[in-house]
């Protein structure tokens, strides 16, 4: 009897950990479709569009990537990034044109998925990533602001934007001390929910969700945009699709890379590429703006305890359920209480132990890390991103550069050694060709790749050109430890070049 009741006590505490589970995850994707709601319909306005455009790319995009990405807990949804290049177009051509290159966008997402480029997103260097969050959490932080103006781009009165402040104060608090007492229920959720209580209890006179929108609307109904069919067409719409769909995929992606860091996790990022395409795909047919993973909303979900892909899906539905049935109570939902969260977001973004590590890494990071947190501000995340990488690449391929050396011995029979160390590429094929004195060496030298990697075709052509003026001065060279696929490349410098293939390691060179 002890037994069968020690395992149906197992059982129940079980199921009450299962509830539990399920219980947060939910709790959190409400929590995150409410944040959702104000900033979809903000990218909306930036791109010009009517705001239902944006919420339905949010509920869209969210529920496909929540259900079919490679990333559990990671939201997505209508973002900053792509909207400011959207609006140029929606200017010139129109809506429907924005329909079509969403759904180009997200046939060459799926692309890169298919393909399995999602892997590169390995070489974007940890200090760009610093940069990268540092400069989308200033970036959430200053865009808060545009809310202290009225439509017309004019502040609020001084009593009003002092109750914001007051308001904004007690969210941001309350989400900073709720955790110290229960994390049973996400704290984000509670501080809205309280704050919006105030507001209606108390009648207070502050700005609202329904001050910016309404977001009362139907079911999104499928439609072909209309435009034509035509090559015209395509060359208008592949240009901007092919720029949302990089911007898109960087943002995916590297948020993708902050969510790992955060779980202790691994995402599939193939994965995640084919899902934000496909999901941008249906949207464009279904009347949405497109979209991409949020970082904000990421940060919100995996801090109120959302882990799997119900707490995404919940957010997907709950966002739906808004703009069907409580489109009423969300647009009494006051704003200083989502401004206060995304204020919270914005502090929980920002990588301050990149100050502690400025006096500890080497400058050429510290410049990169700063680099593309200006960027970001100045520009966009994807033109940061690029060139914070192309940067890093410099950097490394220089120091590299200047890394080859060579070791120079005599034996007793009088021939030269040469045993090199360091990568022999593009950069440091000048460095490699001044270690050699052909003239004054003997008639017999010995060059060893042991120590050494020919990387590039660079590298290839480089050994080519010592082996030649050795030749010319009728003196025998013999290369060591060189690869197989060198030697084939390579070629024999007219007979006077022999190579020694015992040992030799088994690397491809990428020419």
């Amino acid at each position: 009897m002890s037994k069968i009741s020690g395992e149906l006590q197992l059982l129940t505490i079980k199921k009450s950990l299962e509830s539990i589970h399920y219980k947060t995850e939910i709790l959190s994707g409400l929590t995150v479709a409410l944040a959702l709601v104000p900033e979809s319909i903000a990218f909306a306005l930036v791109a010009k569009v009517p705001p239902l455009v944006g919420l339905y790319a949010a509920f869209i995009v969210a529920l496909i990537t929540s259900i079919f990405g490679g990333r559990p807990g990671m939201i997505s949804g209508a973002t900053g990034a792509l909207a400011v290049v959207m609006v140029s177009l929606v200017a010139k051509h129109g809506v429907d044109y924005l329909f079509a290159t969403v759904v180009l966008m997200g046939i060459f997402q799926v692309l890169f998925g298919s393909f399995r480029f999602g892997k590169f997103i390995r070489l974007v260097p940890h200090p760009v990533i610093y940069g990268f969050v540092n400069g989308l959490a200033i970036v959430i932080f200053l865009a808060q602001f545009g809310q202290f103006k009225d439509l017309a781009g004019n502040w609020l009165p001084n009593d009003s934007l002092m109750l914001m402040g007051g308001l904004i104060a007690l969210t941001m608090a309350m989400i900073y001390g709720l955790p110290k007492l229960t994390k049973a229920i996400p704290a984000a959720l509670v501080a809205i929910v309280v704050v919006s209580g105030l507001v209606i209890v108390f009648g207070l006179d502050t700005k609202t969700v329904g001050d910016i929108a309404s977001i009362k609307g139907g079911l999104p109904v499928f439609r072909l945009p209309s435009v034509p069919f035509s090559f015209e067409t395509f060359w208008i719409i592949a240009p901007y699709s092919l720029i949302l769909a990089g911007i898109g995929l960087i943002e995916s992606l590297l948020t993708l890379t902050l969510v790992d860091e955060l779980t202790e996790t691994r995402g599939n990022s193939n994965k995640e590429c084919v899902a934000q395409g496909a999901a941008n795909i249906v949207t464009g047919f279904f009347g949405g703006m497109g979209g991409c993973a949020m970082i904000g909303q990421s940060i919100i979900n995996i801090t109120s305890g959302g882990r799997t892909r119900l707490s995404g899906i919940t957010a997907g539905l709950a966002l739906l359920s808004f703009i069907l049935f409580g489109s009423a109570l969300i647009e009494r939902v006051p704003i200083a209480a989502l401004i206060g969260l995304m204020f919270m977001v914005s502090i929980g973004t920002f990588e301050w132990a990149s100050f502690r590590i400025l006096n500890k890494v080497p400058k050429s990071d510290v410049f990169v890390m700063i680099l593309v947190t200006v960027l970001t501000l100045v520009f966009d995340l994807a033109i940061a991103v690029l060139v914070g990488v192309i940067v890093s690449a410099l950097v490394f391929a220089w120091d590299n550069a200047t890394r080859i050396d060579a070791k120079v011995t005599t034996d007793k029979s009088g021939a030269r050694h040469y045993e090199l160390f360091g990568a022999l590429f593009f950069a440091s094929t000048a460095s490699f060709l001044d270690k050699f004195t052909p003239a004054s060496d003997p008639d017999h030298v010995v060059i060893d790749f042991k120590e050494s990697r020919i990387a590039d075709h660079s590298g290839i052509d480089a050994v080519q050109k010592i082996t030649e003026r050795y030749a010319k001065l009728g003196k025998k060279v013999v290369l060591r430890h060189l690869s197989a696929d060198c030697v084939r490349l390579l070629g024999r410098a007219k007979g006077i070049v022999e190579v020694n293939l015992c040992e030799d390691p088994e690397y491809k060179v990428v020419s």
